[in-house]
């Protein structure tokens, strides 16, 4: 493995910039543990220069709130448009609204086409998270929801990322399986018994380093 080029101790490091919602803010985990961190740890770790995640993500937002927020944190603090990597998971509260389908290819691939521009254009710097499976927490059975209609609903969810991505040019990184696999163990789960610990989204970030050493190198 051939690690990024070493830059001098008082360039900035290469930019990277998770967009997204309560998967990448880590609604109830601290900071440290949210994926992206872990992740650009991860990467650090193995000699990669890159910086602290910028985190645009608030928990609730569907794929046009996110939209709408991306252009809020502009306004505040401008998006660059050359950063070296850049996450999008989104679309869980599209599902878990009963928001149509169609309406959120249109959505979320507008989203993709935001997310190549601020990675100065080159889709593959993009990577694309699937949504996980939240039907196997524990809050999904207190809520009495029918776990295999809501694994079918986020099948097709992510059935049409992956495609949107794969017309993009973007990477896929499924973190479907494990979600479902891993999603209702106390261990993984926060707090609310709905959203990840840090031990889940280390497992999240797991997955997404060998595409985030591909864009690196």
């Amino acid at each position: 493995m051939t690690a990024a080029a070493e830059v001098p101790t008082d360039a900035p490091l290469p930019a990277f910039l998770a967009l997204g919602d309560s998967y990448t803010i880590g609604e109830g985990v601290a900071p440290e543990g949210r994926w992206p961190v872990q992740l650009a740890a991860a990467l650090r770790a193995e000699g990669f220069a890159i910086g602290e995640p910028r985190i645009i993500a608030t928990t609730g937002w569907t794929t046009d709130e996110l939209d709408a927020g991306i252009d809020a944190a502009h306004a505040q603090a401008p998006v660059a448009g050359d950063h070296a990597l850049v996450s999008l998971l989104a679309g869980v509260n599209n599902q878990y609204r009963g928001r149509p389908l169609d309406e959120f290819r249109s959505q979320f691939a507008a989203l993709l086409r935001r997310a190549a521009g601020f990675a100065g254009g080159d889709p593959r710097r993009v990577l694309v998270l699937a949504i996980p499976d939240w039907g196997v927490t524990p809050f999904a059975f207190a809520q009495q929801r029918d776990a295999a209609l809501v694994a079918a609903q986020i099948d097709g969810f992510n059935a049409l990322c992956r495609e949107e991505a794969a017309r993009a040019g973007a990477r896929w990184i499924d973190i479907a399986p494990v979600s479902r696999e891993r999603g209702g163990e106390v261990e993984m789960l926060a707090d609310d018994g709905l959203h990840p610990s840090a031990a889940m989204y280390a497992l999240w970030a797991a997955l997404a380093l060998p595409a985030a050493r591909e864009v690196l190198r």
